[in-house]
């Protein structure tokens, strides 16, 4: 038995359980044995799939002795957001409107990738309620904590998936991201969170927020499994309209090949004008553009239009089709919402068609001009969050936090966009980056950010949880 199988990476464990020196069974019980631990710390599940996880798992160390491995996640738990169906299970989206709603009948797409390539499925993972609302504590479950200090929030929506990834509780799990709600939980959590092209991922299956702006996404602790996971998820889909139908690569082809000789961008009137990160994160942003310059790439500064400009876009858009969404919801059941949920959806009512339609052609312009700007690049690098993760119960601190940070653009333009940790503050919380890529490049992406993590200590670090 391997002596600490909870901070095994995906990678890792799949390649142990096929050389016979690991056990899916002891794996997958180490991993309840951490989440009975400190699970009512973190909150981190809706929902805890100990039986058939162990069902799946005699099933995989089975198969795994017989040489029949199904795929590049034999045998490993994941965790679902739950937002995303899988079958014979109920999709909550952490919210009392679908307490009671009754199981799923198929898996949704990446789901089931997951689950082709060997995978198990542990459990599903606190959100913020429908992806949008949160953190509440006026809901049928909890909302998640931060790892790194509980009295703080782990970022959102896919709270749960962050927290639990970054806590030992499984290697990879899945959120979603529509206005940057997978970076967000990375950056807070120190770990690894790409929001993919637009199209790359499908969607169907998983509960709609904005069909133009949502996206799918994998949560690691590093950069090699969050390339495996997006290579087992990724492909076209023809049932999802968004869905691209352009070649799946091997993401991790270039993941050892370095920066040398690479030309970097930097959006750095992002965090420096448009809106003041932080000083200890702005730090930790110069600190990682020298990092990078230290090991060959060149440093170059670019500018796009204002962040307010990508961010106000964004909101037109995201809150129109919202409201669309939760419209009847919220006519005929209004106080079954989450306080927070209610007061972020009810201003997208007030939003015209005309807004609506010149905010989408705003786009499509948007997006044209920043793919244009980034082509001479390899990569852009630019901040995630301005500052470290606020207190949970600081609704002020909150609201102010998730107004500060250049995540939303990435959605609004559909470029591949990754937060990964850049180090900590002076109170030990995670400080991050963002590097974005031009669209369907995100082995572009995971390039320039596999050389960061090799040149850094940040990815070995694990929360003072680990400890107990």
């Amino acid at each position: 038995m391997v002596s600490e199988p909870a901070w095994l990476g995906l990678g890792e464990a799949a390649a142990l359980i096929a050389e016979r020196m690991l056990s899916p069974v002891e794996l997958t019980e180490a991993l309840l044995a951490r989440i009975a631990a400190l699970e009512p710390q973190l909150n981190a599940f809706v929902r805890i799939e100990a039986e058939s996880a162990l069902a799946e798992a005699r099933r995989a160390e089975a198969e795994a002795a017989r040489g029949e491995l199904r795929g590049p996640l034999h045998g490993v738990p994941f965790g679902l957001k739950d937002i995303i169906d899988a079958a014979g299970l109920p999709t909550t989206a952490h919210s009392k409107l679908l307490m009671q709603s009754p199981p799923a009948e198929t898996d949704a797409f990446v789901a089931a990738r997951l689950k082709a390539a060997g995978g198990i499925l542990i459990g599903k993972m606190a959100t913020h309620e429908f992806a949008i609302g949160g953190p509440s504590f006026d809901l049928p479950w909890p909302p998640a904590r931060n790892p790194w200090n509980p009295g703080t929030m782990p970022g959102g929506s896919s709270s749960g998936s962050g927290a639990a990834v970054a806590a030992g509780l499984m290697a990879g799990a899945l959120g979603s991201d529509t206005g940057g709600s997978v970076r967000n939980p990375a950056s807070s959590c120190a770990i690894v969170g790409l929001k993919p092209t637009y199209g790359r991922v499908s969607r169907r299956g998983v509960l709609p927020l904005s069909f133009s702006l949502d996206h799918v996404g994998p949560l690691t602790r590093g950069v090699a499994d969050n390339a495996l996971m997006l290579g087992v998820i990724a492909g076209h889909d023809p049932a999802d309209p968004g869905s691209a139908r352009v070649p799946v690569p091997d993401f991790a082809v270039g993941l050892d090949h370095g920066v040398r000789g690479c030309r970097i961008g930097v959006i750095r009137h992002f965090y420096e004008r448009d809106i003041e990160a932080a000083p200890e994160m702005a730090a930790a942003l110069e600190a990682a553009l020298q990092v990078l310059a230290g090991l060959g790439a060149e440093i170059v500064e670019i500018e796009t239009r204002p962040l307010q400009e990508y961010a106000a876009c964004n909101r037109v858009i995201l809150l129109s089709e919202a409201f669309a969404i939760h419209r009847k919801w919220l006519s005929e059941r209004p106080e079954d919402y989450a306080v927070s949920t209610r007061e972020r959806l009810l201003p997208g009512a007030f939003f015209s068609a005309g807004d609506y339609v010149d905010a989408l052609r705003a786009r499509r312009r948007i997006a044209a001009e920043f793919e244009a700007l980034i082509q001479p690049y390899d990569a852009v690098i630019t901040a995630s969050a301005m500052d470290t993760p606020p207190a949970i119960d600081d609704a002020e601190a909150i609201a102010r936090a998730y107004s500060r940070q250049a995540r939303a653009p990435f959605n609004l333009t559909g470029s591949p966009a990754l937060a990964m940790p850049a180090g900590f503050s002076s109170d030990g919380l995670p400080l991050s980056l963002q590097i974005v890529g031009k669209q369907f490049d995100e082995a572009g992406v995971y390039r320039v950010a596999a050389a960061y993590e090799a040149a850094t200590p940040w990815k070995d670090m694990h929360p003072p949880m680990a400890a107990f």
